[in-house]
């Protein structure tokens, strides 16, 4: 179901009124047809690094560290979390994970469909 809120004091220019008739038959809106699309619009469940970590274990037997995940990250252009307590400057520089590393978050980052 849509909603649309008007946020505004002004009237509107015009209205459009819209009818619509769900079920089986000419001119109605078949109910399984809604459902299908609804589930093309549902978000996609957010992916936490410990999903990735969990993936790279199993898949490849070796943990990486969630400094890696977010170098690779970095490194992809992704878009990362605002972290509102984040030090200005760093008190050691980032460690560049090891390819072998970097091809394990990155195929796990293809498996979640994050790239």
């Amino acid at each position: 179901m849509e909603t649309i809120v008007l946020l505004s004091h002004k009237s509107p220019d015009s209205v459009i009124n819209v009818k619509v008739e769900f079920g089986e038959g000419e001119g109605k809106v078949p109910l399984d047809t809604i459902a299908e699309r609804a589930k093309k619009y549902q978000p996609k469940p957010k992916i936490t690094y410990k999903m990735i970590q969990e993936y790279v274990e199993k898949k490849y037997g070796f943990k990486v560290h969630t400094a890696y995940i977010a170098e690779v990250k970095r490194s992809l252009g992704l878009t990362m979390y605002d972290a509102p307590h984040m030090a200005e400057e760093l008190k050691h520089p980032r460690k560049h994970p090891p390819k072998e590393k970097v091809e394990a978050i990155t195929d796990a980052l293809e498996y979640f469909e994050v790239i």
